[in-house]
């Protein structure tokens, strides 16, 4: 063997264009069942607190499942973990359809929680490991923009199959869609482990740079309690849109985060402009929030577009800035940790705007969480300042 290929063996390189098509399967399915969730539960006599502990069980697993999941993709298989992560998120969304029962409901989501988390942690593990040389903004720009036209084609198809036909319809359907890809996925690239310590992971976790920075994404993480639990109830019954108005409402928004992620690979990496761009990305997000409860739905679809643009910007940069905070040896588990605090973020905000915007108006969780994402972009000034990402 030549020395040439002896290096090229030590490269991991994967295929960027199968981990793409994994993504925008998965968040076709997955988040389409996000958005539209609540209109079934609500159909099905669960309340505000159930919708809202639902939710948040949902976001609950990677609590615990995130820092194990990344670790076995340091030590062990990333692609064994999406395969499993695809096979359980097909069952069960074949089995969300066939209960009505809370409890139940409660476990499957709880499930899929866990199913979700393992393959958001195994495709950016790959992908953060990916040593193939290209421009940052470009290589995370695309991985987030398929992340994203997923469900905005999903949703948008999911609102036309309960149109035409019903929620057990799209149920049936996305699982056997995620199961067929799942018995399509071939070989995704190469896999190099090495030995990892449990001091590597407190070396990359417990200094001040990336603590910081998680309190910052824990406070980002928040919004995704509110959009998982009363944003396609208030379409309903602020705007009186039925279940396909409500579709097109949110996924034609979606197209407007998947662009706006594909532009900042348009960008040349610049650790300056792309800092500002983050703090007015979460600006942006925060004020679109805030505008798009007004009573007109042409002015709301405006602002909503404007929240998802923000959204896009800073969900690009955000995936960047972690894959430069750790060693590609170790970032598995320490990546997988900070979504972990960025998923609890979404279980405080579920535990909290559930029962608020069922309890004193369905506006109000998105007026507090719009603020609170303004509050955190001037927060982001002070973390910037004091390290360097």
């Amino acid at each position: 063997m030549s020395l040439i290929q002896e290096k090229e063996d030590e490269i991991q390189m994967i295929d960027q264009k199968k981990i793409h098509v994994i993504n925008f399967s998965r968040k076709l399915t997955a988040n389409t069942i996000f958005f539209l969730i609540p209109l079934y539960f609500l159909r099905i006599g669960l309340s505000g607190w159930q919708i809202g502990l639902i939710i948040s069980l949902y976001a609950f697993a990677p609590l615990f499942f995130s820092f194990p999941t990344g670790w076995i993709n340091d030590r062990i298989s990333i692609k064994r973990v999406i395969q499993g992560g695809f096979l359980v998120q097909g069952l069960a969304f074949l089995l969300v359809g066939l209960t009505s029962h809370f409890f139940l409901m409660a476990i499957l989501f709880l499930l899929l929680g866990v199913a979700n988390n393992a393959l958001d942690v195994s495709t950016n593990s790959l992908y953060f490991k990916d040593e193939t040389h290209q421009d940052l903004n470009k290589k995370y720009s695309r991985l987030t923009f398929w992340l994203a036209l997923g469900p905005a084609f999903g949703i948008l198809l999911g609102g036309i199959l309960i149109y035409l036909s019903n929620f057990h319809t799209l149920f049936c359907l996305y699982a056997l869609f995620i199961l067929v890809i799942l018995a399509l996925i071939g070989d995704i690239g190469k896999e190099k482990f090495e030995s990892v310590s449990i001091k590597d992971y407190g070396l990359d976790l417990f200094n001040r740079k990336t603590m910081l920075f998680s309190v910052m994404i824990f406070v980002l993480g928040l919004h995704w309690g509110v959009e998982g639990t009363v944003y396609s109830p208030f379409l309903q019954r602020h705007f009186h849109l039925n279940n396909l108005q409500v579709a097109l409402y949110i996924s034609l928004s979606l197209f407007g985060l998947a662009f706006s992620a594909f532009f900042i690979g348009l960008l040349k990496y610049n650790a300056r402009l792309n800092k500002r761009l983050f703090l007015l990305a979460m600006s942006l997000s925060g004020l679109g929030l805030i505008l798009m409860v007004n009573r007109s739905v042409y002015l709301s679809f405006l602002f909503r577009v404007v929240h998802e643009v923000g959204d896009g910007f800073f969900g690009a940069l955000n995936v960047l800035y972690i894959s430069r905070l750790f060693e590609k040896k170790s970032i598995g588990g320490s990546s997988a940790a900070l979504l972990a605090m960025m998923t609890l973020g979404h279980m405080v905000g579920a535990l909290i705007f559930s029962p608020l915007g069922y309890r004193e108006g369905l506006q109000y969780p998105f007026i507090i969480s719009g603020l609170l994402l303004i509050a955190n972009s001037v927060f982001g000034i002070y973390v910037f300042r004091k390290a360097q990402y």
